[in-house]
């Protein structure tokens, strides 16, 4: 059984695999064992298929087969980087050369072109290895050939081979010993998962999150002190190179044996006139004069010191599991960059981004306790309806977790004064709730329906309002006006310091001027004022 898909649904399905891989290459990044001389393998594999999909882009409305093939093969092979990138070209040429003559998408065309997917990809590289994108690539099309044989539906072929794609790099760590030494999955391997997943996905219009039964993949940065930067087998060179050839006339078999003679890790991939090479090697000169000498043209060249990223890469890793684990660490909700670099500074570890109109969820919460190199955390909310999810947070988390229940980023400024990192966490929870007890917060916005003030009366959509702990206090037509009665309502006069907040709409000479005023008419009053940049908010006052 077949499915009607047009060329259109196909590259729009490309289009939106490249997408998702590129959202998700820090976290294909974060697997790699190696220190990465060609860069890092989520992001080759995202700048290959972006350069698929800029080409794609070009070609003219109704376009035929051959000049989609055609685009997709130069564009993958164009941008390439790296082994992964060339890896992932010859996947993709693999998968065009397979479908020629397949007139739907159904179990029989899949099947077709994985097979001759496996084909291509091998053939490019000298010495394939167990537990990589090649294991994966081979595992999905034997899924795609069972799916044949059982007549599958196209969905459900689809299906088979996403399922068996993450199975296979589920188990690559049995197949290549590094990755279980560093308790890692591989990368290449999880990125084409991915790849397809997103693929089917977009075009058979699955619904929902994308598959997320690798939790095992997003671990922790490798173990394990690494010396040496490679691909898939130790490297003793120090350039990884990379360029294009162009030639009607090389003679690709003198270059695929002089290649190995030059370091290792060496592909040439692609077809007269345009080829790709890639190669760790000490004489990166020599390499290009060889190909120089036999009448072939280079462009995009790419030299890389892999000894160099190598020690930076090993430092950086080494720094990262060395970093003293705190006591206690925080956990805090705020929009606008202002407010998070306040916060930052006094001390919390991850700001999440919400607040009234983005409320982040539970998984948010907890993720972000999560990243925290504490023993303890607390989870300051900053807005009463992130309360609950704060709190089941903390119920889920792994680590002692608690939650001071801040109702507002001023009211988180001042509850982190109160902190004694060599207090227990419940004692923290304690002072912390106390700092903030006296604090009053205000808000000055704009309605966006008509309502009612706390003493009754009417507010029109489009006023400015001024709301002083959850009370409308405060109605005009001036952002600074509404600011003066919104203080008073909040006995600024009886307050020994004002917090004041600028939002990202809220220019700089009218803050300076409104502060200005403030200090004229409460003379008395210590004023704090920052630009928070939070949106839809004005301003956002406290007083204490």
């Amino acid at each position: 059984m077949s499915e009607s898909y047009t060329a259109n649904d196909l590259l729009n399905a490309i289009a939106a695999a490249s997408k998702t891989l590129g959202e998700r290459r820090d976290e294909i990044n974060r697997l790699n064992v190696f220190p990465v001389p060609d860069g890092d393998t989520g992001t080759n594999m995202s700048l290959t298929l972006e350069s698929v999909v800029g080409n794609i882009a070009s070609l003219p409305i109704g376009a035929d087969g051959v000049a989609i093939r055609k685009a997709i093969t130069t564009g993958a092979l164009m941008g390439a980087r790296g082994n992964s990138g060339v890896i992932t070209s010859q996947i993709l040429r693999g998968l065009c050369e397979g479908s020629v003559g397949c007139e739907d998408v159904d179990a029989a065309s899949i099947d077709a072109a994985l097979s001759h997917a496996v084909d291509v990809a091998f053939s490019a590289v000298r010495k394939p290895v167990e537990g990589t994108i090649l294991t994966v690539l081979k595992d999905s099309a034997a899924a795609a050939k069972r799916a044949r044989k059982k007549k599958l539906a196209t969905e459900e072929a689809l299906a088979a081979v996403v399922d068996e794609a993450y199975a296979s790099v589920q188990r690559t760590p049995d197949l290549l010993p590094v990755l279980k030494e560093n308790g890692v999955v591989d990368a290449g391997g999880y990125g084409l998962a991915i790849f397809f997943d997103a693929f089917a996905s977009a075009l058979t219009g699955r619904e929902g999150p994308m598959r997320d039964e690798l939790a095992f993949a997003r671990q922790a940065a490798p173990k394990v002190e690494i010396e040496q930067i490679n691909d898939w087998e130790g490297s003793d060179y120090r350039y990884c190179t990379e360029f294009l050839v162009h030639s009607d006339e090389v003679d690709v078999d003198a270059a695929k044996d002089f290649l190995p003679t030059m370091g290792d890790c060496d592909l040439m991939v692609g077809m007269h006139p345009n080829f790709k090479v890639h190669v760790h090697s000490n004489r990166p000169d020599e390499v290009l004069r060889w190909f120089l000498d036999h009448d072939a043209q280079v462009s995009e060249v790419h030299i890389h010191n892999m000894q160099q990223q190598s020690v930076a890469r090993s430092d950086a890793l080494a720094a990262e599991r060395q970093a003293e684990v705190k006591p206690l660490g925080f956990v805090a909700v705020a929009a606008g960059e202002g407010n998070a670099k306040i916060l930052e500074s006094l001390g919390v570890d991850v700001v999440v981004s919400g607040g009234q109109t983005m409320n982040p969820s539970t998984k948010d919460l907890l993720d972000a306790a999560g990243r925290v190199n504490a023993d303890a955390v607390i989870i300051l909310p900053n807005n009463k309806n992130i309360i609950m999810a704060a709190q089941s947070a903390c119920e889920l988390s792994e680590k002692p977790c608690a939650v001071v229940p801040t109702k507002s980023v001023p009211e988180a400024f001042a509850a982190l004064f109160g902190v004694d990192e060599s207090a227990s966490l419940e004692d923290n929870v304690e002072a912390m709730t106390e700092a903030y007890a006296d604090v009053k917060t205000g808000e000055v916005t704009t309605a966006i329906k008509d309502s009612k003030d706390a003493a009754g009366n009417p507010i029109k959509e489009g006023d400015v309002i001024g709301i002083a702990d959850g009370a409308i206090e405060a109605v005009g037509s001036c952002v600074q006006a509404v600011a003066m009665e919104l203080l008073a309502a909040m006995d600024a006069d009886d307050a020994d310091t004002l917090t004041i907040l600028a939002g990202e709409d809220f220019a700089d000479d009218a803050f300076e001027a409104l502060v200005a005023r403030i200090g004229e008419e409460f003379d008395e009053l210590e004023i704090d004022a920052h630009r928070g940049d939070q949106p839809l908010y004005p301003l956002v006052m406290s007083v204490e």
